[in-house]
């Protein structure tokens, strides 16, 4: 076995030792270096697994200790994966850096170290759900994500947080459950718990015509469930108050990732467990269709009603989470490939444009309504170009990333004549709703302020700089220089 093989498995134990070292430190200082040191460990070795497995076209599975399938629990690897792993450690390591500031203004001293815990543990979380082989495996990190997410909400320790936690809880737990239950009732009828297992009995049960309801009542559960914890609409009014209270870190990760490793897990799912064939036949993409472009409307529509800068960005990571369920609705590997090129656009889009909306915010007394931050990127201008590049990204306009994912949105959907007018007049309805939202904020940014109204002007902050320069060169890169990184996913998908 080649030792680059190992690099998974090294990817998330270096973050749970990391979280479980992390105590035994001095104070939130080094636990933040710590976890810088995690997140870049996992950027560094999953873009080494990418160079080396990505052209090849190559897929493996890695086998934990000693014991093989079916009692053995094993990691699957290929080219989506290893895309996938790269640009959740590259996502966390920046938003690390994008709103360190805030981190050790928000959050208490003497919590801080559980911060980055919490933040450790997330990260071992995603990339167990990216690269698991194990159903069991996945809810185990499901619930680690959850308790984990709950906690950085609940860091910045004040009465929005502690109610805005609370909901995120409920709706998580509610959302574990369903998925439990599911696994269970799965277990049940194939008596298996690794995917590949799983699958041959699957279609075994599908030929046979054996357990037919079961199984859609198994797969209904398990997509309800992480539609759920995924703020699938009509499921996700928990979001915009947990990311909009929550310090800048947190609301990076939450919208950037933390939602996203559930959806990962249920492409997962359909491709490896299911196969995407019978979930067509059951109906379930119709369903997950018809709510990603209710999401797209409705989350737009939220974010245009409301004045709090942070809770305007959670409404539009509501449609733009549409876009991706719409994606995946339209069951085809084509519409899967533009859900996933989503994917990693929003996950570099949002966390920047929450990182610059609370630097502009950081100068006018950390008042985050747009009318009291009239003329803001003016006194922070690198923060002013990165909110920018990102609402022009979310709008939809040529050279930036959500441009390209539009494109690939609207050619997916050309060989569906009825889902295809449902998903164009959508797509351009939504990119008009996009517009009147984040044109305005823009606008307000830029404009002069009014004499007295003019804000301090903030110290430097090299960490900040780092981040938005390298998700302003992420979101140019997914929206003019995407074929290589569309190809990996058209091959990974192929091998799942």
């Amino acid at each position: 076995m080649p030792f680059v093989y190992n690099f998974p498995f090294f990817s998330i134990f270096i973050c749970m030792i990391s979280g479980i070292v992390t105590p035994l430190l001095k104070n939130g200082k080094w636990a933040y270096r710590l976890s810088l040191f995690a997140a870049g460990a996992g950027l560094a070795l999953s873009g080494v697994l990418l160079g080396r497995i990505g052209p090849a076209n190559e897929s493996f599975s890695f086998m934990m200790g000693h014991f093989p399938a079916p009692w053995g629990n094993e990691l699957s690897v290929g080219p989506l994966e290893a895309v996938l792993a790269t640009a959740i450690c590259l996502v966390m390591l920046m938003a690390l850096l994008g709103g360190s500031r805030d981190i050790f203004d928000d959050v208490l001293p003497e919590k801080q170290k559980l911060y980055f815990i919490m933040m450790d543990e997330i990260l071992a979380a995603l990339l167990a759900l990216t690269y698991t082989n194990d159903i069991f495996t996945a809810y185990v990190f499901i619930e680690i994500s959850t308790i984990a997410a709950c906690a950085i909400v609940m860091a910045k320790d004040s009465a929005a947080t502690l109610v805005s936690t609370m909901r995120y809880l409920i709706m998580s737990l509610l959302g574990s459950g369903l998925v439990l239950i599911g696994i269970v009732l799965l277990y049940c009828i194939t008596g298996h718990l690794l995917f590949p297992n799983l699958q041959q009995r699957v279609l075994e049960l599908v030929a046979t015509g054996q357990y037919t309801m079961p199984l859609t009542v198994v797969v209904g559960l398990i997509v309800l469930g992480l539609g759920i914890k995924s703020a699938m609409f009509p499921f996700h009014l928990w979001l915009p108050p947990a990311h909009g209270s929550a310090t800048t870190a947190s609301s990076s990760v939450l919208s950037g990732l933390v939602v996203k490793g559930y959806i990962i897990l249920m492409i997962r799912l359909f491709y490896k467990v299911f196969t995407i064939a019978v979930i067509r036949e059951l109906r379930i993409t119709n369903v997950i269709f018809l709510f990603g472009l209710a999401g797209m409307i409705v989350g737009s529509v939220g974010a245009i009603k409301e004045g709090h800068i942070k809770r305007m960005l959670a409404y539009s990571s509501v449609a733009q989470l549409g876009y991706v369920f719409m994606g995946i609705g339209l069951g085809t590997d084509v519409g899967i490939m533009a859900a996933c090129f989503q994917i990693l656009v929003h996950a570099c889009t949002k966390p920047m444009l929450f990182s610059c909306a609370s630097a502009l915010s950081a100068g006018r007394h950390h008042n985050k309504q747009l009318y009291a931050l009239r003329g803001a990127a003016y006194e922070n201008k690198l923060a002013g170009v990165g909110f920018t590049v990102g609402a022009l990204s979310m709008i939809g306009i040529p050279l930036f990333a959500g441009f390209a994912a539009k494109v690939f949105f609207a050619s997916a959907t050309m060989a569906q004549p009825v889902k295809m007018w449902m998903t164009l007049l959508t797509l351009a309805l939504s990119t008009v709703l996009n517009a009147l939202y984040y044109i305005p904020a823009v606008a307000a940014l830029w404009s002069r302020p009014a004499e007295g109204e003019a804000g301090e002007k903030q110290p430097s902050n090299p960490a900040f700089a780092i981040s938005t320069v390298a998700f302003i060169a992420a979101v140019f890169f997914l929206g003019i220089c995407y074929q290589p990184v569309v190809t990996l996913i058209q091959n990974g998908l192929a091998l799942l």
